[in-house]
């Protein structure tokens, strides 16, 4: 039986305030995935996603799916 996780990955807000944009940090989202490894979940899907913030700013984010056996 497998177990799943949805998690939505988004870096803060100061970015986006300060540069009218942000980015995901590619060493914190290893960092995330990598301690999500080590608990055992895989990820089966990521998709790419901008959210946008108080009306004007907007932030990328990614929306991962995992799976770990039971």
């Amino acid at each position: 039986m497998k177990e799943y996780k949805a998690v939505i990955y988004q870096e803060g807000m100061l970015g986006s305030l300060l540069l009218g944009q942000s980015k995901v940090d590619p060493v914190k989202l290893t960092e995330f995935l990598n301690t999500n490894a080590a608990e055992g979940w895989r990820v089966v899907t990521m998709d790419k996603d901008q959210r946008r913030m108080l009306l004007f700013f907007k932030r990328e984010a990614l929306v991962i799916i995992m799976e770990r056996d039971k």
